[in-house]
C-alpha cells in the first residue's frame, strides 16, 4: 500500500513539475521583450494651416523671403511640412526678387530645404526690365543659401533666347545658372 502511495505521489510530482516547466517556458520574460512595436501612421498630420504666410528677415532687417501657401500640413512622424501651391519671393535683401512657384512642396524639418514638385517656375525681372524664367518638373530650393538645384529637365527663357538642359545649379544671389548636361540653346540674332 505504501508503495502505491509513493508511486502516485511521484507521478503527481512529475506531472506538476512538467506543468510548472511548461508554464515557466510560456511566461518567460524574454517572450515579452520580443513584442512587435506598434506601427506609427506616417501620414498622420499633427497640425495644418490654410492660407499660410511666412516671412524671413536677414540679420540687417531686410526681407530674405516671403512665402504663401494655400494649405500647409505638418506630418507628425517625419516632421516634414507639405505645401499646396507654394508661392515664394526670394528677395536676397535686394529690390528685384526671384518669384518661385509650384503645385506642391515639401519643407524639411529644420526649414533649410524646400522640395518643389510639379510645374516649378522661378522667374525674375531685373532693373533693365529683362525677364528670366526657369521651369522644371521638380527642384530643390535652399532659401537661406539662395540656391536651387535639380536633376530634371530644365528650360530657361531669357537673354533673348531659350536654353534647355538636364540638371541645373542656380546661384540666385549672383543670378548665375549652370545647366549640367544635354545643353541646347536657341537665340535671336540682333
Amino acid at each position: 500500500m505504501l508503495s502505491k502511495k509513493i508511486r502516485n505521489f511521484l507521478l503527481f510530482t512529475v506531472i506538476a513539475a512538467l506543468f510548472a516547466a511548461v508554464g515557466y517556458w510560456n511566461i518567460s520574460p524574454e517572450r515579452f521583450l520580443d513584442q512587435p512595436v506598434a506601427q506609427v501612421d506616417q501620414s498622420a498630420i499633427d497640425y495644418y494651416a490654410t492660407n499660410a504666410y511666412s516671412i524671413q528677415f536677414l540679420p540687417d532687417g531686410k526681407v530674405q523671403y516671403e512665402m504663401t501657401s494655400e494649405k500647409v500640413d505638418h506630418m507628425k512622424a517625419s516632421q516634414i511640412t507639405m505645401l499646396t501651391k507654394p508661392d515664394m519671393q526670394l528677395y536676397r535683401g535686394a529690390e528685384f526678387p526671384w518669384h518661385v512657384t509650384s503645385e506642391r512642396g515639401e519643407v524639411n524639418p529644420d526649414g533649410t530645404e524646400v522640395e518643389l514638385i510639379d510645374s516649378v517656375r522661378i522667374a525674375r525681372t531685373d532693373a533693365q526690365n529683362r525677364d528670366t524664367i526657369i521651369t522644371s518638373s521638380r527642384m530643390t530650393v535652399f532659401p537661406q543659401k539662395q540656391y536651387a538645384q535639380t536633376e530634371q529637365d530644365v528650360r530657361i527663357d531669357g537673354a533673348g533666347g531659350v536654353s534647355t538642359g538636364k540638371g541645373m545649379k542656380a546661384y540666385l544671389k549672383e543670378s548665375r545658372i549652370h545647366l549640367l548636361s544635354n545643353v541646347r540653346g536657341q537665340y535671336e540674332a540682333r
